[in-house]
């Protein structure tokens, strides 16, 4: 369960930094509180019984009270956050004087997405709220009532156009549990057999149910975490791409240079240059 808010408090704010594997033990749900974070890094997808979705960097992710959900890795690259959890009465002037329908068009949407500049000024606003929350003034609650008021319209008027993938089909348990092995061994020579194994299933049952849930194939999806790895290891190191290949279940530099392209539309050297040249002083 995950942990309530501090008794005769109304919100709390905390800046984390959890390692890239960190994960949320299956199923677990806030009965207390409405979430909000904003991802500075790494990259996480969110299970819950009917859905999942993923978000990153720059976006900002929310999770209603009594939503049963689970969370796991997406990247090699740490998990780093800002997180405001609040009680539903906290936010209720807000409501009278706005309208519950921008909470609940938030909390239903689940991840919004912004421009640099957004995202930029968006991660500023939590970063002034953790400041404030960490100073324990007596009014305290009421400056942060208003920061999150201002918080919530910012995100309302700068959310792009909602593009998150939602898978709508519920993942069982099985499902969710290889999609782990996966995140944690994808360097290695998986197969599918083995998932199905490890599943208690045979494999052309296995098959179909991930395809199904997943909306691709097994292999598909392997290819895309392994691809998405690639470019974390292209962008943040200096690693050769044979042994990023290695490091990556491709078995040679020029086999990861042809499913690279192919998935990007780059090769990985363009990659490297252009995620080089993306962090370069303006």
């Amino acid at each position: 369960m995950p942990d309530k808010l501090p008794e005769k408090e109304r919100i709390t704010i905390k800046h984390n930094v959890r390692p890239a594997d960190y994960r949320m033990h299956p199923m677990q749900m806030a009965t207390d509180h409405y979430n909000i974070g904003y991802v500075i890094s790494g990259d996480r997808r969110t299970i819950t019984p009917t859905q999942s979705f993923d978000y990153h960097a720059g976006d900002v992710a929310m999770a209603p009270p009594f939503l049963y959900h689970y969370t796991i890795p997406q990247s090699s690259l740490p998990y780093e956050s800002y997180i405001i959890k609040f009680s539903p009465d906290f936010i209720e002037p807000f409501c009278r004087q706005i309208g519950k329908y921008m909470i609940d068009e938030l909390y239903e949407q689940k991840v919004c997405h912004f421009t640099r500049p957004s995202q930029e000024k968006i991660c500023q606003m939590f970063h002034e709220m953790l400041y404030e929350y960490e100073k324990g003034t007596v009014y305290k609650e009421f400056i942060l009532q208003g920061m999150l008021f201002r918080l919530f319209t910012t995100i309302w008027e700068e959310r792009l156009a909602d593009s998150t993938v939602y898978f709508r089909t519920p993942l069982s348990e099985k499902i969710i549990q290889s999609l782990y092995i996966i995140e944690q061994n994808y360097g290695s020579r998986l197969t599918l057999e083995y998932l199905a194994k490890k599943s208690g299933l045979s494999a052309a049952y296995f098959s179909r149910l991930f395809s199904e849930q997943l909306g691709m194939s097994f292999t598909d999806y392997l290819s895309d975490v392994r691809i998405r790895h690639v470019q974390s290891l292209l962008a943040q190191t200096d690693k050769t791409i044979m042994e990023i290949a290695l490091e990556t279940g491709f078995c040679h530099g020029d086999y990861l240079a042809t499913q690279f392209k192919d998935k990007t539309g780059m090769t990985p050297s363009q990659f490297r240059r252009n995620s080089r040249s993306d962090e370069s002083p303006q």
